[in-house]
């Protein structure tokens, strides 16, 4: 017999399911009511039905597509390297002193490409996960686990919006926005006929009616959110790092990330640009290792003689860490120039002597 606080827990999340039940039924009412009650029972024109249809089936199965990924895409993470391992964690468990504790993750943190630091700058912790947080990640309470490059948890999609569906997420916004505008614009003439009584009076009439303020009050509010998180993707910053700049040792930078706009988009959209539009993850890195437009000078961690960033590796450079090479295309978002970020990057950042700008190779 399963113990009654389990299935409290089990109730609990089904509950976190209502929203995307909520957006669901609306979604499949506006196609009942686009499709059948709008084209199909109302507009006459057999060449302006055809178009519309054509176009709003475009649109609803890359939002649909777009909208499923975000939901059911696994949030990534860290890889093993991050966990503790078991002699560790009783070492940890045997400290009580925290400056002592602190001395344990510095050691373990040493072999690790970890720059951010807690905003007293202290080696970030997971009690919950026991690991080393990675650069850009944290821990969500409502999935109970530490998501890599975490940007929030969003109740509409019952899921954490970070690394592994940041793409499926802006395009979820960008498609939805589009459907709404369409179905909003499309909608619009039949909406004025309906308070000209111009249209028959029959139960079309209140779905078109129903469909041109849910469609246009939907389109303001996506139109917003999708602009801000447009705005993120330019400055390379997730929604937690826009509240509270990630930390380093000569502290809070906002700007530490950014590479300018066009590699900042790369980053989350990758080089191939047939992918771009299309819900299929092509994002680069591995969630773990990010590329700054400033360098470290971190004696704690470990340093790359050129110059770069210690995530970015030359060809045929021996390495534990990551497991498996980056891309190419992930080596060039440094190696084309001086970094376009230089622009966007904290005047206290720049001033201070540990932190140089990454050079041309």
């Amino acid at each position: 017999m399963a113990p009654s606080g389990s299935r409290s827990v089990d109730c609990w999340r089904v509950l976190y399911w209502i929203p995307v039940l909520f957006i669901s039924l609306i979604v499949a009412w506006s196609y009942y009511a686009y499709v059948a009650q709008l084209c199909i029972e109302t507009i006459e024109n057999t060449g302006e039905k055809i178009v519309y249809l054509l176009v709003y089936h475009v649109l609803f199965i890359m939002f649909v597509w777009s909208y499923w990924q975000t939901i059911f895409t696994k949030s990534m993470n860290p890889l093993k390297e991050f966990h503790l391992s078991h002699s560790d964690k009783e070492l940890l468990e045997r400290e009580d002193r925290r400056e002592s504790q602190q001395e344990i993750l510095r050691r373990i943190a040493k072999d690790l490409p970890i720059y951010t630091r807690t905003m007293s700058g202290a080696i970030r912790y997971c009690d919950c996960c026991l690991l080393l947080k990675p650069d850009r990640c944290h821990h969500c309470s409502a999935c109970d686990m530490c998501i890599l490059k975490m940007d929030h948890h969003c109740p509409w999609v019952n899921n954490c919006v970070g690394f592994a569906n940041y793409k499926f997420f802006m395009l979820f916004l960008a498609y939805s926005l589009l459907y709404c505008l369409f179905v909003t614009a499309t909608d619009f003439q039949y909406f004025i006929q309906f308070w000209t009584n111009g249209l028959p009076d029959t139960q079309a009439k209140f779905h078109i009616m129903f469909l041109f303020f849910a469609a246009s009050m939907f389109s303001v509010s996506l139109a917003f959110l999708f602009a801000y998180h447009c705005w993120l993707v330019c400055k390379n910053r997730s929604t937690l790092e826009a509240f509270r700049a990630p930390a380093f040792q000569h502290g809070p930078d906002k700007n530490a990330f950014s590479l300018g706009t066009s590699k900042n988009f790369r980053q989350v959209f990758g080089d191939e640009k047939k992918y771009w539009l299309l819900p299929i993850f092509s994002s680069l890195g591995d969630g773990c290792l990010f590329p700054t437009c400033l360098v470290n000078a971190d004696p704690e961690q470990p340093s790359s003689p050129s110059g770069h960033n210690p995530s970015i590796k030359s060809a045929g450079e021996s390495h534990q860490f990551p497991p498996k090479p980056l891309r190419e295309s992930q080596s060039r978002l440094l190696s084309n120039g001086q970094s376009e970020g230089s622009e966007d990057r904290d005047t206290r950042g720049t001033s201070n002597p540990a932190l140089t700008i990454e050079k041309e190779t």
